[in-house]
């Protein structure tokens, strides 16, 4: 399984483990939606997390190149479809990122409510501009929401790269943590965020984000038309 889920005082916490880049892929996303779907049957609030060293990295570009243009888009839907529960869902989220998150892992990481990231030496961001890929839609309209402004341009639109510290500057994770406290750190603002009226919260977070998920959502099936 490349995503499991594990309950414990009201908790899921959901583990991306592909045993290589936890690529997001159809086999991935669907893991990730199944987990989901047990977090907010029993839990109160989510910590996603990665294998140690890596978070995601990003869409699995051997599937891609095998899908054909149509297969391409249909995973992109998929992908945008999870980014819209994530980001439009009633639980509290927070992201362990336990390494590297390139391209679409930086897009989970936006769609999380607080992002803890390990110290160390990874490597966090949109490379989309170095690979020669036109931004979907998703990843513009969350970026505009989660990056800090004056990050935008070199972010996006010219792909810098930044280590976890940058990463915090740039709007990508609010804070860091050692590699050795990282899940213990996001499990204990989940237990937090776990105490806040769950009624209220889903609401203001739908609320606040109507726009966003509204312009992912009209998205769909045309991820490149502006």
């Amino acid at each position: 399984m490349s995503a499991t889920v594990e309950i414990t005082n009201d908790i899921a916490l959901i583990r991306m483990d592909d045993g290589k880049a936890n690529a997001i892929n159809f086999d991935m996303v669907a893991a990730l939606n199944a987990a989901l779907d047990t977090a907010e049957a029993e839990a109160k609030a989510i910590v996603l997390t990665g294998r140690e060293g890596r978070f995601s990295g990003g869409f699995d570009l051997n599937a891609f190149a095998s899908l054909g243009p149509d297969g391409v888009y249909k995973l992109l839907d998929a992908g945008a479809e999870l980014l819209l529960r994530i980001y439009g869902g009633p639980l509290p989220v927070v992201a362990a990122c336990t390494g590297h998150a390139i391209a679409m892992g930086v897009f989970i990481l936006h769609a999380c409510d607080t992002r803890i990231g390990t110290a160390g030496d990874y490597k966090i961001g949109a490379n989309e501009a170095i690979t020669g890929m036109n931004l979907p839609i998703f990843a513009m309209e969350l970026a505009r929401d989660r990056l800090n402004p004056s990050h935008l341009t070199r972010a996006m639109i010219q792909g810098f790269i930044y280590n976890p510290q940058g990463a915090v500057e740039a709007g990508y994770l609010d804070m860091l943590a050692p590699a050795d406290e990282v899940e213990a750190k996001a499990l204990a603002i989940a237990g937090q965020l776990a105490q806040l009226p769950a009624p209220a919260y889903a609401w203001n977070k739908k609320a606040i984000r109507k726009a966003t998920l509204d312009r992912i959502k009209a998205s769909l099936g045309a991820h490149h038309k502006l």
